[in-house]
């Protein structure tokens, strides 16, 4: 079990298969937590299979190859539902809740005493007492864990540099729009980042997870200073079953998970398989409502999912193809502008900070560095580089750094 909240992995090992295309596999769900009677959760130690349960006899079950892809998808959704970036345990909120802000900076105080000190300028920015907060809440304020945590992040970040990766790094990786920085917001002010896993266009996983970590290094930089979470919209036309290799997608799942967890304040999912939702359904009982109603399901042939997309969106700003009066679309060469311009506020942010960039890295020129960037790039350079901690939802906000 992972610390957090319980498990809603199952392991599957394949043990052999047949001409018939018949796959025979062994399977075991791990003891989840009981539910609020106490009553332990038979229901979790079945496989849901094109929407039918199918009860663990013997540890062996038949699957034909077509329902074992579909089941390692739904695996993989379940997998996402239990990230701590995303999701608490059932009871997680309630112990943030009673935590008064007076507690939480003891808290905070009792991280930064086990994370020691750090020399370098990007760890020392990254450390931060919201980034602390959001690694704490993660971990349910248990600061040793938490501590475990992010010394893991503090050593990853060390050695990717996230903030040393630039356009020009990835730029290729970005020509079908697969994941983008929309240029609307949500009606919360979060920003709202794109994926449609169905236009991938490469094959390297290490480019894919380099650029997924350049999208959310700007996303985070773009949230506004009374934000610390955005929204994920995805959507799925196109999609198959091998459009995104299991490994890259787990890969993806430790990143977002182990590096930036509490950042995630929605996930849509636009027109995803069935079959999605069928898991979801049940992972329900063991999420609280708070956490159960950050993932919308919204299908477009739907009018009543799609009055979500009206609750959250501006929908004179939002994409067309989401519902939204917006006829604009992805086009990349406007957008590699923007990243452009955001690779220069990076650069401003990191220089602020003491950073030193690479070789040949865009960076504001001397003049505009003295004059300061806008009051919007001025309240995001203030967030990303932690001299204010963002306010989050369950919470409250935490007091300045001094």
């Amino acid at each position: 079990m992972r610390d957090g909240g319980s498990v809603l992995r199952v392991n599957l090992f394949l043990l052999s298969s047949s001409n018939s295309g018949v796959l025979s596999a062994r399977f075991s769900a791990p003891a989840l937590h009981t539910s609020p009677s106490g009553r332990p959760s038979e229901l979790y130690e079945m496989l849901l299979i094109s929407g039918a349960a199918l009860p663990a006899t013997h540890g062996l079950c038949a699957l034909t190859a077509n329902h074992f892809h579909t089941w390692c998808w739904g695996s993989i959704l379940c997998q996402v539902t239990k990230m701590s970036f995303l999701f608490k345990s059932s009871n997680g909120a309630t112990i943030e809740k009673n935590l008064t802000l007076e507690e939480q900076l003891e808290k905070i105080n009792e991280l930064r005493k086990e994370l020691g000190d750090h020399s370098s300028a990007e760890i020392q920015a990254f450390l931060s007492d919201a980034s602390c907060s959001r690694f704490l809440r993660a971990r349910n304020w248990n600061v040793q864990k938490a501590s475990k945590m992010m010394k893991a992040a503090v050593k990853w970040r060390a050695s990717y540099e996230p903030e040393k990766i630039y356009w020009d790094d990835i730029s290729h990786e970005a020509e079908t729009g697969k994941i983008y920085r929309a240029d609307y917001k949500d009606k919360h002010g979060r920003t709202v980042l794109v994926l449609r896993p169905g236009l991938e266009n490469t094959t390297s996983g290490k480019g894919q997870i380099k650029y997924l970590v350049y999208c959310l290094e700007k996303a985070i930089m773009n949230l506004t200073e009374d934000q610390e979470k955005m929204v994920w919209l995805t959507d799925f036309q196109s999609w198959t079953l091998g459009s995104t290799p299991l490994k890259v997608t787990r890969e993806t799942v430790n990143v977002l998970q182990d590096c930036y967890p509490e950042r995630l304040g929605l996930a849509i999912l636009y027109n995803p398989p069935r079959i999605f939702e069928s898991f979801w359904k049940i992972v329900k009982p063991f999420l609280d409502h708070e956490t159960y109603k950050k993932v919308k399901f919204v299908y477009s042939s739907d009018k009543e999912s799609q009055k979500i997309m009206a609750d959250v969106f501006d929908l004179d700003k939002l994409d067309s193809a989401f519902g939204g009066r917006n006829p604009a679309t992805f086009e990349y060469n406007s957008y590699a502008e923007r990243m452009r311009a955001d690779d220069i506020k990076m650069g401003s942010l990191c220089i602020s900070n003491g950073t030193t960039l690479p070789e040949g890295h865009p960076h504001v020129s001397a003049e505009e560095t003295a004059n300061g960037l806008d009051s919007d790039a001025s309240s995001e350079a203030s967030f990303y580089s932690g001299t204010e901690s963002p306010k989050h939802e369950e919470a409250g906000g935490i007091p300045k750094n001094d």
